[in-house]
């Protein structure tokens, strides 16, 4: 089925409860039962097949549990030497090739050739993936949500030279409580990837598709976590802790579901970017 069919064992993966995770803790066995618990629905005006294979994309989120029992997820810092998004915080993936199978082999094969995460691992399981997210330039990119039950597997890991710059990672229930994020060692207040005066956390509203959309940040280890990224993690720590964020997430009106977004670009027939007066400056690459 083009370009996928949902399974939970979809794509290059083991099976998804390995006894490795099956053995762990109670509360951490729940929140990756609860992010795998069903399939999403159907969406009723959008099929794959529609949009051009070069608007299509998929991103890996990589979960794994870290020293403290919590919830993380492998990130990385694009090169400066790329064109588009230089410096900025990523998901590994990309666009979908002619000769992925769906968007699962396109998530773990652009992950192989950015970080080095082998494509056939018995200790990465494909858990599920969440309906689409539609980035600033139109790019359809579908998340997919795996799990990492061996942390060797990380020592492995190489930056590809060009395309990314840092491998790093977050708590993911910091997506929803920035304060969570100061156990970490995150970069120095008013240094290049924080240049903020908010010490954890800030949010831009700006006009797209006729709505407010509003762009978080958040402050790492690394560069900020921010835009289609943050929005990604926001959703899927919201689905895991079955909790709202600390913070306002949504701007007024702001467009929640991809079919209400699809909706939106169907209706708009110059849909364009346009910052609120008032707001912190976004950079021009914020949605994507």
């Amino acid at each position: 089925m083009y370009p996928y069919s949902f399974s939970y064992n979809s794509g290059p993966a083991a099976p998804v409860l390995s006894l490795s995770i099956l053995a762990g803790p109670p509360g951490f066995l729940k929140l990756l039962n609860l992010i795998c618990a069903s399939p999403p629905p159907p969406l009723p005006h959008f099929r794959y097949a529609d949009l051009p294979i070069s608007k299509l994309a998929a991103v890996l989120v990589l979960l794994y549990e870290g020293a403290g029992g919590e919830l993380r997820v492998l990130l990385t810092t694009r090169s400066k030497e790329l064109r588009s998004h230089p410096g900025q915080t990523a998901l590994p993936g990309g666009k979908m090739d002619k000769t992925d199978a769906g968007v699962v082999e396109t998530a773990f094969r652009e992950a192989n050739e950015e970080i080095a995460l082998p494509l056939y691992s018995p200790h990465v399981q494909t858990l599920c993936t969440l309906d689409p997210f539609v980035s600033r330039y139109m790019v359809v990119v579908t998340p997919v949500v795996a799990f990492l039950d061996d942390l060797s597997v990380l020592e492995e890991l190489r930056a590809a030279p060009g395309e990314v710059s840092h491998i790093f990672d977050h708590p993911l229930e910091a997506l929803l409580d920035p304060e969570l994020a100061r156990k970490e060692e995150l970069v120095r207040l008013g240094s290049e990837h924080w240049p903020y005066e908010e010490e954890l956390h800030n949010f831009t509203d700006a006009l797209w598709l006729g709505s407010i959309y509003r762009l978080h940040r958040f402050r790492s280890t690394a560069s900020p976590v921010k835009g289609l990224t943050a929005d990604i993690l926001m959703e899927i720590a919201n689905i895991a802790y079955a909790r709202d964020a600390a913070f306002e997430r949504w701007g007024p009106g702001q467009l929640k579901s991809f079919d209400e977004v699809q909706q939106a670009i169907s209706a708009c027939s110059q849909p364009h970017w346009q910052p609120l007066p008032g707001n912190i400056a976004p950079t021009a690459t914020v949605l994507a």
